[in-house]
C-alpha cells in the first residue's frame, strides 16, 4: 500500500483527528519556538488535519500552506479551516509545488520519515526556503527511541528510521545549518503509579517515563544560508 492509500484510509476513518490530539502534546512547544513574524509564508509538510497551519495563523503569518500526500487528508483539513489565508495542497515531499526562495519557515511533525527519499526532501526544503528561513523537523520515530522501533510492523508503508546524527548529517548535506537539536518531552500524557505496571505497552513506570519525558520528540532545526 502506498503512503497516499494508507493515509487516505486514516482520513476516511477519522484518525486524522486522533493524530492531532496525540501530536499536539509536543507540537505546540515546537510551534512556539518557531521565529515566525507577521506576514511570513509558512509550510507544513505532512499537514494531516491541518492543526499546525491553523495555529501558526494565530500568530499573524501572511500565508500558511499545509501539504499532504493523501488527498483525503487535505480534503478533511480544508473542511476544518475557515480562513482564506490558509491553503491545503496535495503533493510529494520530493517535489514541492513552491517556487525557489518562496517560503520563510517550514514545519513538519511526525511526517518526515514517510518520505520516499529523505535527502531529496531536505534538498527540496532548502530550495524553497528563503535565506535565513528555518525548517523545524519533529519526529517520534527515530533510532534512539527504541520504543518506536516496532511501529514499522503496524503500518504497511516503509518508514526511514534515522538517528540524531543522521538528521544532523542530512541537514548539512542539503545545505542547511543545524541551529538546534533537542528532545521535546511529552508532559501532557499521564503516567500511572508504579503499582499499575506492567501495562499493555510498558513493563515498568521507568520505561514510560523514559519514553515520554526524556526521549519524547526529536526536534532538529535547520537554517537556510
Amino acid at each position: 500500500m502506498s503512503v497516499r492509500e494508507e493515509f487516505d484510509e486514516w482520513a476516511a476513518s477519522g484518525r486524522d483527528k486522533g493524530m492531532e490530539d496525540r501530536h499536539w502534546h509536543t507540537a505546540k512547544h515546537v510551534l512556539a519556538r518557531m521565529p515566525v513574524e507577521a506576514g511570513d509564508t509558512v509550510l507544513d509538510l505532512g499537514t494531516g488535519s491541518g492543526y499546525a497551519v491553523r495555529a501558526l495563523r494565530q500568530r499573524d503569518v501572511g500565508r500558511a500552506y499545509g501539504l499532504d500526500g493523501a488527498p483525503e487528508m487535505a480534503r478533511n483539513a480544508r473542511s476544518y479551516t475557515d480562513d482564506d489565508r490558509v491553503g491545503y495542497v496535495v503533493g510529494d515531499f520530493g517535489s514541492l509545488p513552491f517556487e525557489t526562495d518562496s517560503v520563510d519557515h517550514v514545519f513538519s511533525m511526525e511526517a518526515f520519515y514517510y518520505s520516499a527519499d529523505p535527502q531529496e526532501t531536505l534538498e527540496e526544503v532548502r530550495r524553497v526556503l528563503r535565506p535565513g528561513g528555518t525548517f523545524y523537523c519533529a519526529v517520534n520515530y527515530y533510532e534512539e527511541n527504541t520504543y518506536s522501533h516496532a511501529w514499522q510492523d503496524s503500518i504497511s508503508v516503509d518508514m526511514t528510521r534515522w538517528s540524531r546524527d543522521d538528521y544532523r548529517r542530512g541537514f548539512r548535506d542539503a545545505g542547511l545549518f543545524v541551529a538546534e537539536q533537542d528532545n521535546v518531552p511529552d508532559r501532557d500524557i499521564q503516567i500511572p503509579d508504579a503499582s499499575e505496571f506492567p501495562t499493555e505497552s510498558f513493563d515498568t513506570r521507568e520505561e514510560m517515563v523514559e519514553r515520554y519525558r526524556r526521549l519524547g520528540t526529536l526536534l532538529t532545526v535547520g537554517v537556510a544560508p
